[in-house]
């Protein structure tokens, strides 16, 4: 037996929020113009929310107005003081991305992952979280005592061929009115109980706000940047990470659209050989469109990426397959980018 731990933050956390905002303005600018080049970051904490980044686009936006909807979606208050600092993008990088070339927006690295735990496939307890992250957000639209700033692990139990055979420690910590908490904990309780059940795993023991009280959250109690829950949104430790942001960038982004196809050619993997899990490595170079590498690792062990991943894999043709100037990415960031 193995223990293995995996986290997810809740939609209304600093990080997640700052994540939404980045988010909704990228959607905002591709709604009005399809070619729209963005890199958005976002910065929020005591009082303040300073937008920042790279834009190149013919949309008309109010960054700030945008930034007060999401906070209100969320759940906090818009009264924050909102500071616009978005810069125009570098003509450097327009010279490789433009629709002429066509090559990816970034160099790096990014990892796609999926296993046959479950019918999205992905893993067991990755979904549990994430289904107890969004059952979450309905009680703080719904129950005054809870407030929209948290997370929740799950240390689970696993076997040799590593499937999940309980959760040990289920961790909740959640911002709330501290009035009620017998009532709320309880809830809280419930709900992860009966996700739990649905996939016929047992829960050992409860850890409800360690702590003892959350009654300061939100960006009173912490700061948030955009991008620093890249783990979170992508398969919660339990596939490796490239290490780039997903949210607040155009799918010229390789970070975004080389993540996404990856992700697509492990599901598909997965089925094809009849594999347990499949993780697919994706490489690019600023300006290039091809691929520099696949790596395709799985249980049966390596795989030869045929000769049409690398060209399905040029950021043109990943944009075109998957649609990605009309994906909604506010959604995205709210509970992971790789839900289903």
């Amino acid at each position: 037996m193995k223990l293995f731990s995996n986290e997810i933050v809740f939609r209304g956390h600093p990080d997640k929020v700052c994540d939404q905002i980045s988010s909704a303005i990228l959607d905002a600018c591709l709604r009005q113009d399809k070619g729209s080049r963005c890199g958005i970051e976002t910065v929020g904490g005591k009082g303040k929310i300073f937008i920042t980044g790279e834009v190149t686009t013919k949309a008309k936006i109010d960054a700030a107005s945008i930034a007060r909807r999401v906070l209100r979606d969320i759940g906090y208050r818009d009264d924050y003081e909102i500071i616009d600092n978005i810069g125009r993008q570098s003509a450097d990088i327009a010279l490789g991305t433009n629709d002429e070339i066509a090559g990816a927006g970034d160099q790096g690295m990014m990892f796609g992952y999926a296993c046959n735990d479950t019918d999205r496939l992905l893993p067991k307890a990755m979904v549990i979280l994430q289904e107890f992250s969004k059952k979450y957000d309905e009680l703080v639209h719904s129950h005054e005592d809870f407030y929209p700033d948290g997370k929740a692990q799950i240390t689970g139990i696993y076997d040799d061929d590593f499937d999940l055979v309980a959760i040990k420690d289920f961790t909740i910590s959640y911002n709330n009115s501290e009035k009620n908490r017998e009532v709320t904990d309880r809830i809280l309780e419930e709900i992860a109980l009966k996700i739990c059940d649905a996939y016929d795993v047992k829960v050992e023991r409860f850890l409800i706000n360690p702590t003892g009280r959350f009654e300061i959250g939100g960006f009173e109690g912490d700061a948030g940047l955009t991008g620093r829950k890249i783990v979170v949104d992508a398969y919660q430790s339990f596939a490796n990470v490239g290490g780039g942001c997903m949210n607040g960038k155009d799918p010229t982004k390789v970070d975004l659209s080389g993540a996404y196809m990856a992700r697509v050619y492990a599901k598909e993997l997965l089925k094809k050989y009849d594999l347990k899990w499949c993780e697919v490595q994706l490489s690019y170079a600023i300006g290039l469109r091809r691929p520099l590498a696949i790596y395709i690792d799985s249980d049966k062990g390596n795989l030869v990426p045929e000769e049409e991943m690398y060209e399905r894999g040029e950021p043109k043709h990943i944009i075109e397959e998957l649609g990605l100037k009309d994906v909604c990415y506010e959604r995205q960031a709210m509970f992971g980018h790789f839900y289903d």
